[in-house]
């Protein structure tokens, strides 16, 4: 079978997709701790279903960003200087995948026993997960923006072996 034709990005298709579904779980993980926030404190229960289905699309999408993040890291190819931080964003991503439905199967478990509250320990895992997410964001911003990872000048220069 032959091998699938790659564009100037090194991709079989036009654009990483990898980005654009994390980018949409990003915010759906960012905008339910929004949502638990606001409502904990102004007492708005409506906003805690708005939180958990929020969650709950988040937990299923994020599985779709990993397989495209690990099928488009490996057509990366990714140069000696950029692997360690590739590695780390890797293990973080898989390791996100996890926490992200664990903590949705908790916020299931207090949906069920008390849709009208939140508990302050809820709040304290939620917030511990908007920083694993954003240390995960700086991770996947570096590999494009320092390293250049499926951005076309520096994908020619690993062809030429200029890295």
């Amino acid at each position: 079978m032959p091998a699938l034709p790659l564009n100037n990005a090194n991709l079989p298709y036009p654009d990483p997709i990898h980005p654009i579904i994390v980018h949409f779980v990003i915010a759906m993980v960012f905008f339910s701790f929004f949502c638990d926030l606001v409502g904990y404190f102004t007492r708005n229960h409506r906003l805690f279903e708005v939180s958990f289905w929020n969650m709950f699309v988040a937990s299923v999408c994020i599985f779709l960003a990993v397989i495209f993040g690990q099928f488009e890291a490996g057509l990366a190819n990714p140069y000696e200087a950029a692997k360690p931080v590739l590695d780390l964003h890797t293990i973080t991503g898989w390791s996100l995948s996890a926490i992200v439905v664990a903590v949705t199967a908790w916020r299931f478990v207090i949906r069920n026993r008390d849709p009208l509250k939140v508990p302050p320990v809820y709040l304290g895992v939620a917030t511990f997960l908007i920083c694993l997410v954003s240390f995960q964001t700086i991770l996947g911003s570096r590999l494009v923006w320092v390293y250049g990872l499926h951005v076309e000048p520096v994908v020619e220069a690993m062809k030429r072996g200029g890295l």
